[in-house]
C-alpha cells in the first residue's frame, strides 16, 4: 500500500510540474500575440493620429501666419 501511495503523490507532483510548464508556455504565447496582435498596432494607429493631427496644425498655423504677414 505504501508504494502505491508513493507513486500516486510522484504522478501528482509529475502532473503538477507538467501542468505549471505547459501554463507557463501557454502564457508566454498569449503575451506574445496580445503585444504583436493589439499593442503593436494600437500603437502605430496612435502615432498616425498624432502625425496627420501634426500636419494639419502645422497647416492650419502656416495659413493664419501667411494671411496675417500679407493683409498688411
Amino acid at each position: 500500500m505504501r508504494t502505491i501511495k508513493l507513486a500516486l503523490v510522484g504522478v501528482t507532483a509529475y502532473l503538477v510540474a507538467m501542468a505549471r510548464i505547459a501554463l507557463t508556455v501557454l502564457g508566454i504565447i498569449l503575451a506574445i500575440w496580445l503585444v504583436f496582435g493589439f499593442i503593436i498596432p494600437a500603437l502605430f494607429a496612435t502615432l498616425k493620429f498624432l502625425f496627420i493631427f501634426a500636419i494639419v496644425a502645422f497647416l492650419v498655423v502656416a495659413t493664419i501666419t501667411m494671411i496675417g504677414k500679407f493683409s498688411r
